[in-house]
C-alpha cells in the first residue's frame, strides 16, 4: 500500500458549509490537486434557518465529480467530511430525509432548551458547557418530537446529523456518527456513550440516535451507487470526520497546546487546544475531544463576515474595502456590532435578543462598511478575553482561516486589534483539514499528518500604533455591550485588565 504521506496518495476532504459544499483533493505532501464547490441555499424566517438535505447531497456529489476529474482512481485512498455543528434532520429507515435540515443557528427551540438543561444539568456541568443553547441539536430534536410527532415517532425514524446523511449515502447504509457532531446532541465525551437516563427523561425514543465513534475511525467504503453519483472510486475508505470548526483547526495545523485557529466565515468560530477540559459557567464555550488526550475548547459566534452580504448586497467588497481603508485615516473609529442573523448571539456571550448597533458616525457607505470590519475585530478580541477569563490557554500560535482571510486589509486590521502575530496558512480550509484526518486513517497520527500536509504561509505582525488606536474602540464596544445588558460586568472588567497589560 502507498505511503499515506507520499505524493502518490490522494485524500479527499469534503466540507458542508452554510453557503456551499466543497471537495478538495490533496496529496500526501499537502499539495492541493483540485478543489470544487457548489452553492447551497437557505430558508430563513425569524429564528428559523433551514436547508434542503437533498441539496447537500446533490451539491457535494457535483463538487466531487469536478475535483476528481483527471485523477487516477487508483490514487484515491480515502475521504472525510465535516459539516456545520448542531445541524440535524429526521430520516426514515431508508435514509431519505423526512424533515428539512434544522441549521446550526436555528433558534426555534428555546422552550425545549430549558427542559434539556433541567433534565441533564449535572451531565452538562460535568462536560464543561453547563447548559445547552436553543440552537444545539438536542433541543431541536425535542422540538421535532413535539411539533412533528407522527414523523419523529414513526417506526424506523432516525436522527441524523448533517454529516450522517452524506456518509449514509456514500456507504449505501447507515454509518455511525462522529463524536464531534454528536456533542451538541448530548453525547457524553468523557464516558463515550449517550446519557440514556437523561434522554429517557426527555422522552427521546430508544433507537432514534445513531451509534458514535471517534473522528478518524473508518466507517466503511464508498458503494457502487455513490461512486456513480460522485466519481469517488468504489471501495474508497470513508473516515469519520468532525464539525467544521474542528476541521478548520486541523487544516490550519493548530494542534499544539495553547494554539488557536480563528475561522472567519459567515460567522466567527474559534477553536483552540488545551491540556485540560475548559468549563464555562455561561455555557457558551464547549470542548471537543482532540487527538492525544487533549481538549479542543471553542465557541461559535452569530457574528461574522456574513454581515457584509447582509448589509451590502451586490456590493463590490474590494472596492468598498479600498474606500474604507481611506476613510479610516480621515474619519473616526465608528464600530458596529456585526450580528449576522436574527437569532441573537451565541459567543462570547449568550443573548437570544441581541440586535446589531452602531457606535459613532458613519457618514457614507464606505465608513459603514469599515465599521462592520472593525466590529468583527472587536468581537474577536472579546472572544479571546472571554476564553482567558475561563482559564483557557490563549497565548500560543494563532492562525486565521476562512473566507474572510481573502481580504488582506481585514486580516491586518484583526491582527492590529488583537495586538499579536498571526499566521495565514498557505491553503488552510476545513476541506484540507478533512483530507489530513482522512490521511491519518492510513496509520499516522493526526499531528504527523498535519505537519506533512499543512503548509506554512504568510505571517502578519501587528502595528503597535494601530493597536493603541483601537484600544479605546474595543473598550467603547465592550462598554456598550454591558450597557445593553448583553455582556457581564465581570467579563468586561477582565477585558479591560487585559487591555492595560
Amino acid at each position: 500500500m502507498t505511503d499515506p504521506l507520499s505524493p502518490d496518495s490522494v485524500w479527499l476532504g469534503l466540507d458542508l458549509g452554510t453557503q456551499s459544499a466543497r471537495a478538495t483533493a490533496v496529496d500526501g505532501t499537502g499539495r492541493v490537486l483540485a478543489t470544487a464547490s457548489r452553492a447551497l441555499t437557505s430558508r430563513r424566517e425569524g429564528t428559523r434557518h433551514e436547508q434542503d438535505p437533498e441539496e447537500w447531497w446533490r451539491a457535494l456529489a457535483a463538487a466531487c465529480r469536478e475535483a476528481l476529474r483527471g485523477l487516477a482512481p487508483s490514487r484515491v485512498r480515502g475521504l472525510a467530511l465535516d459539516a456545520t455543528s448542531g445541524t440535524v434532520l429526521l430520516a426514515g429507515r431508508d435514509g431519505r430525509p423526512r424533515t428539512p435540515g434544522l441549521m446550526y443557528d436555528d433558534g426555534r427551540a428555546a422552550a425545549q432548551a430549558a427542559r434539556v438543561n433541567e433534565a441533564g444539568g449535572p451531565v452538562w456541568d460535568e462536560l464543561g458547557y453547563r447548559r445547552m443553547q436553543p440552537s444545539w441539536a438536542l433541543p431541536k430534536l425535542l422540538w421535532l418530537l413535539e411539533h412533528e410527532p407522527e414523523t419523529a415517532r414513526a417506526p424506523g425514524t432516525r436522527l441524523l446529523h448533517q454529516a450522517d446523511l452524506i456518509t449514509w449515502r456514500l456507504a449505501g447504509e447507515q454509518t455511525a456518527a462522529d463524536a464531534s457532531h454528536a456533542l451538541k446532541t448530548g453525547y457524553h465525551l468523557l464516558q463515550e456513550r449517550w446519557p440514556e437516563r437523561e434522554l429517557e427523561r426527555l422522552g427521546v425514543p430508544p433507537g432514534l440516535l445513531p451509534g458514535v465513534v471517534r473522528p478518524g475511525t473508518v466507517l466503511g467504503t464508498v458503494c457502487a451507487a455513490a461512486a456513480g453519483a460522485t466519481g469517488v472510486p468504489e471501495g474508497t475508505a470513508i473516515v469519520a470526520g468532525t464539525t467544521d470548526g474542528c476541521a478548520a483547526q486541523i487544516g490550519a495545523g493548530a494542534l499544539a497546546p495553547g494554539a488557536w485557529n480563528s475561522v472567519l466565515g459567515t460567522t466567527l468560530v474559534l477553536k483552540g487546544v488545551s491540556p485540560h477540559l475548559v468549563r464555562d459557567p455561561g455555557g457558551v464555550v464547549y470542548c471537543h475531544r482532540g487527538p492525544g488526550g487533549v481538549w479542543l475548547p471553542g465557541g461559535a459566534s452569530s457574528s461574522g463576515a456574513g454581515v457584509l452580504a447582509r448589509r451590502f448586497p451586490g456590493a463590490d467588497p474590494e472596492r468598498l474595502t479600498a474606500r474604507a481603508a481611506e476613510r479610516l485615516a480621515t474619519t473616526g473609529n465608528a464600530v458596529a456590532y456585526p450580528l449576522v442573523s436574527d437569532g441573537g448571539e451565541r459567543f462570547p456571550f449568550r443573548a437570544p435578543d441581541a440586535e446589531p448597533f452602531l457606535l459613532g458616525e458613519a457618514a457614507d457607505e464606505a465608513a459603514l462598511f469599515h465599521a462592520q470590519l472593525l466590529g468583527v475585530a472587536c468581537l474577536e478580541r472579546l472572544c479571546f478575553d472571554y476564553l482567558d477569563h475561563l482559564g483557557a490557554p490563549v497565548d500560543g500560535p494563532l492562525t486565521f482561516t476562512g473566507g474572510g482571510t481573502r481580504n488582506a486589509y481585514w486580516n491586518q486590521l484583526r491582527a492590529d486589534m488583537l495586538g499579536r502575530t498571526v499566521r495565514l496558512p498557505e491553503a488552510a480550509s476545513s476541506a484540507l483539514g478533512m483530507a489530513v484526518l482522512a490521511a491519518s486513517s492510513g496509520g499516522v497520527p493526526v499531528a504527523e499528518a498535519a505537519a506533512a500536509m499543512v503548509r506554512t504561509g504568510a505571517e502578519l505582525r501587528p502595528d503597535p500604533a494601530r493597536t493603541a488606536r483601537f484600544a479605546p474602540v474595543h473598550r467603547a464596544f465592550t462598554d456598550e455591550l454591558v450597557r445593553r445588558g448583553l455582556l457581564g460586568e465581570d467579563v468586561a472588567d477582565h477585558a479591560r485588565r487585559r487591555a492595560e497589560q
